[in-house]
């Protein structure tokens, strides 16, 4: 038994060939977790210098870094120190309702960070690295605020620990 195609379907995997065409001629590439910042070998063995090694966001860079193939090891037998300084999280408001009420809000999260030689001398000077997120806000509805920011800030510490990457990803690469 032969199966036909109708024309619609014919008509439907053409134009999804020739999208992913169009899309890959472009050079659009999907931002992936392990594939922005490529470091040089002798950056790959770094230790982590912050106030909380247990904090979520102390985490979120341990973890950034692993998968981009840095080796966490002693301050002794590490090549570089990064040193990470305590997150800021703030929020704002931005727009008001007919009520008064907050209807937009400004979510803000920062963290300066630092890395240093293995001896002690400062490699890449102190930056500050900067997540910026908007949310709508329901003045009814306060147990989901207080939710969707828990979410929001998790998805933020995980971009300020990528952020953070790119920029010593970049700087190694770059000084010679």
């Amino acid at each position: 038994m032969q199966r036909r195609f109708t024309s619609p379907t014919l008509a439907y995997t053409l134009f999804l060939g020739i999208s992913c065409l169009f899309i890959s001629a472009c050079g659009f590439q999907l931002r992936g977790v392990g594939d922005g910042a490529a470091l040089p070998e002798s950056w790959k063995k770094m230790h982590l210098v912050t106030g909380n090694r247990n904090s979520e966001f102390s985490r979120a860079v341990q973890t950034t870094f692993a998968v981009n193939g840095v080796q966490w090891s002693d301050k002794a037998d590490a090549n570089y120190i990064l040193i990470l300084g305590p997150e800021r999280f703030s929020q704002s408001t931005l727009s008001l309702n007919a009520e008064a009420r907050v209807s937009q809000l400004e979510l803000t999260m920062q963290a300066k960070f630092t890395v240093k030689s293995g001896a002690g001398d400062e490699v890449m000077p102190e930056s500050a690295a900067v997540v910026i997120r908007q949310m709508e806000n329901d003045p009814r509805n306060a147990m989901g605020k207080g939710e969707e920011i828990r979410i929001l800030k998790s998805e933020m510490y995980n971009e300020l620990a990528q952020q953070i990457m790119r920029r010593i990803g970049f700087f190694a690469t770059s000084v010679p």
